[in-house]
């Protein structure tokens, strides 16, 4: 089978990379930058050098794949006047007519926990953007959409107040039940999806390990030596000022302050717990290694 990865060597796509060799299929990975020819290759993976942005690209890209695995690329956050709707929209656009245009007729897509929300989910209407755009291509492509929960990596933007003010605070968390995903669980769950027969659309979940925010925050405070870390709940409004003030796009901001207001209150999980998935093999202690890593080299 060959299969084409976006993403170029990411979080997620260098472990997909890295299983779909061993499995003995023909990878190519797709990077924006000629400086991860190298890497890619010595993974075992042939390179493709271009951009998502590109529908020609793509397109030769795609064409003579048995699959693909698509995904949108991280953007920057910070910048003012970034329209993520727009981006992804634009993305999922491409991603469509390359799929349409080269024959590839199996799609395995990176979206979102909270993709099946229509509105009131924040940044997460961007993800589902990307879903409505790829279900309008012919029932012949088969599809399976991806939904990874909260990615533990997400927790290292707590350091800097976990430094200045000795608590992790959010607008979500505390007492509820936080679900959290490692990408080399996301990744095993695409590579299984891969060798999953089935035709038309499909949802599945990733997970790796549930538990409250206080309880998240005991493991990682033990992790860096604060045994009596905290996780408090502070409002909408408080986390919005913080998100404004160290610089994030005002409409992000609003974006991701509204989708972990839905989280909080329970509707951006719903569809999750309705279709459970088993949970992956990386857990909370396993990521508090790296954490700890990263919070005493900053």
């Amino acid at each position: 089978m060959k299969i084409i990865i976006t993403g170029s060597l990411g979080h997620i796509s260098k472990p997909l990379t890295e299983e779909l060799v061993q499995k003995g299929y023909q990878v190519t990975v797709i990077s924006s930058k000629a400086d991860k020819q190298q890497e890619i290759e010595a993974l075992g993976a042939a390179a493709a050098i271009g951009s998502v942005e590109d529908v020609d690209f793509l397109t030769a890209t795609f064409t003579g794949a048995d699959a693909v695995y698509t995904m949108v690329p991280p953007t920057n956050f910070f910048d003012p006047n970034f329209d993520l709707t727009a981006h992804c929209s634009k993305i999922g656009n491409n991603y469509a007519q390359a799929i349409e245009q080269s024959g590839v007729k199996r799609v395995v897509h990176l979206s979102s926990i909270g993709a099946h929300m229509e509105k009131d989910s924040g940044l997460i209407l961007a993800h589902r953007a990307v879903e409505v755009i790829l279900d309008k291509l012919p029932g012949d492509v088969t599809i399976t959409f991806i939904r990874p929960v909260g990615f533990y990596y997400n927790l290292l933007g707590f350091i800097p107040a976990i430094k200045n003010q000795g608590v992790i605070s959010a607008n979500y968390g505390a007492d509820e039940l936080l679900v959290w995903v490692s990408p080399i669980d996301i990744a095993a769950a695409i590579a299984e999806e891969f060798e999953t027969s089935f035709t038309g659309r499909k949802v599945r979940y990733a997970a790796s390990d549930e538990l409250t925010g206080h309880e998240t925050a005991k493991v990682l405070g033990e992790a860096i030596g604060i045994p009596d870390l905290q996780w408090i709940l502070v409002s909408d409004e408080e986390r919005l000022r913080v998100m404004k003030a160290v610089g994030l796009n005002p409409t992000i901001a609003e974006g991701l302050v509204q989708m972990f207001a839905s989280q909080y209150n329970g509707s951006l999980m719903e569809d999750y717990y309705r279709h459970k998935p088993a949970l992956g093999k990386v857990k909370i202690a396993d990521f508090a290694k790296e954490f700890a890593a990263v919070y005493h080299q900053k």
